[in-house]
């Protein structure tokens, strides 16, 4: 029974495919989102013929001006398709038949059938294909029950898993990422065929990697991802520092948490507050510096003392191998893995306005990200503790609101500058005008004088008196 596409490439494609005599279909994740009802704009062609022609002639049908994308080398071509309001993008490719080497995951494509491109899909629920000439508009062919495991929500390859996996091992990361992404579970078969080949992920570059485990992370639970890495040997591999935080160690009565799955939960709750990559990323971060800082003490049981420090430190490192961006992003990661007990600390005790200011000058913008990122990571399961951190934690946004508005702390700039300094005394850059600035940085952090130009040149003028400076005539 034809299944209806309604986007109108699809019977353009189909037009210039018979006009040029051969057979194209819609496949691979479009046709998957058609039946799991999710918006794709990404639009795969696959022709038994030549996909780089068929891009051309069918971008040259709706408009000459149309930029066509060639990459030869792959025998693809891509071009965007605007058509209310909406953007497309449709590659063209010809059906192909692919073999590897067992060093690399690069295959030898050779032109092929409907039904060799068909076998090398990852996925079942990704090897579906509908045709879009006119004669057979609409005819799904399904040759390994692709809608059968759609409906029963199970990830399983369409031939031997093993050759699946071995011959492109990021198939494995890509297997997981769907199971955590579409909420499918994994074929027994299958997460053994991982298992026995997670050594082979070690050819597949960094970058890609880490593609897949961004999508795993922005995926609606990123702990079903990352338990089946942990599971599947795949993590310890790709991301060892994550991996190390699984296990408690017990002496006598003292144990501490597993702080893998502790994270896992802390990452959850801040997934189902924020669709922010970066803050995702800091909530799985945020107790990364606890393996190398555990410690322990026969009255206190263990520690992590100084864990935060630690996993500030750990960031770039991390992000370094793997091929995450070295800029803003990663300051704003490693900021929030170094404060994240700052209002966890704040909340079990007295809420002070100076703590509360001192955490504004420390935070700046990132500071509601912050308040989300440690609300996420109470995961006690004890139900007083809970409700006493949250309204302690009401209390500090409550401080936070009240202090900026009266103080505007955040992104605080001091109203006297080390030039007024200098040419206010006559110095040289040294070291009295460090001294000076960060007395007057305090004395309004802690609420000793406002935030105005007026009272900090008079703390100015004291401060410089007590190291016996006085001002140039």
């Amino acid at each position: 029974m034809p299944i209806s596409l309604d986007n109108p490439i699809y019977r353009i494609v189909g037009n210039a495919a018979d006009q040029l005599g051969i057979k194209a279909y819609a496949v691979g994740g479009v046709v998957r989102d058609y039946f799991l009802q999710r918006h794709c704009t990404d639009i795969d062609i696959v022709c038994v013929g030549n996909g780089i022609e068929l891009a051309k002639a069918t971008a040259k049908s709706i408009n000459p001006h149309i930029e066509v994308s060639v990459f030869k080398n792959f025998g693809t071509a891509s071009f965007q398709y605007h058509n209310q309001g909406e953007t497309w993008q449709i590659e063209f490719v010809g059906a192909r038949r692919e073999s590897y080497r067992r060093d690399s995951r690069k295959p030898i494509v050779e032109d092929g059938t409907l039904e060799d491109d068909q076998n090398r899909r990852d996925f079942t629920i990704n090897a579906m294909a509908v045709s879009v000439n006119s004669d057979t508009f609409g005819q799904l062919l399904d040759p390994f029950g692709g809608i059968h495991d759609l409906n029963l929500g199970i990830i399983r390859t369409p031939l031997d898993p093993d050759i699946t996996f071995s011959d492109d091992p990021l198939r494995m990361m890509r297997a997981i990422r769907f199971a955590s992404q579409l909420g499918f579970i994994i074929q027994d078969k299958t997460f053994e065929a991982i298992h026995r080949n997670a050594e082979r992920i070690k050819i597949v570059s960094a970058e890609r990697i880490t593609t897949e485990l961004n999508k795993i992370v922005l995926s609606p639970k990123p702990s079903v991802g990352f338990k089946l890495l942990q599971k599947s040997g795949l993590l310890p591999i790709i991301f060892p520092e994550f991996s190390a935080l699984k296990g408690v160690e017990t002496i006598g009565q003292h144990g501490h948490k597993d702080n893998f799955y502790h994270t896992l939960e802390v990452v959850d709750n801040v997934a189902a507050q924020s669709d922010n990559l970066w803050l995702r990323w800091a909530a799985l971060l945020h107790d990364i510096g606890k393996p190398a800082t555990k410690r322990y003490d026969e009255r206190l049981g263990w520690t992590f003392h100084g864990h935060e420090v630690r996993g500030s430190k750990m960031v770039k490192k991390i992000f370094t191998h793997l091929r995450l961006p070295l800029d803003s992003k990663m300051r704003y990661v490693e900021k929030l893995v170094l404060l994240h007990l700052r209002p966890i600390i704040l909340a079990e005790d007295e809420v002070t306005d100076s703590a509360v200011r001192r955490l504004l000058f420390d935070a700046g913008d990132d500071i509601d990200d912050l308040m989300t990122l440690c609300q996420a990571d109470i995961t006690s399961k004890n139900q007083d503790k809970i409700r006493r951190y949250t309204q302690n934690f009401q209390l500090v946004r409550q401080k936070l609101v009240e202090l900026e508005e009266k103080d505007r702390i955040r992104n605080f700039q001091p109203p006297v500058s080390g030039e007024d300094i200098m040419q206010t005394f006559g110095l040289p850059p040294c070291h009295e005008i460090g001294i000076i600035k960060d007395a007057i940085k305090d004395a309004i952090l802690d609420g000793v004088i406002p935030n105005d130009r007026a009272a900090a040149w008079q703390m100015m003028l004291d401060k410089a008196a007590e190291l016996g400076l006085k001002p140039k005539q």
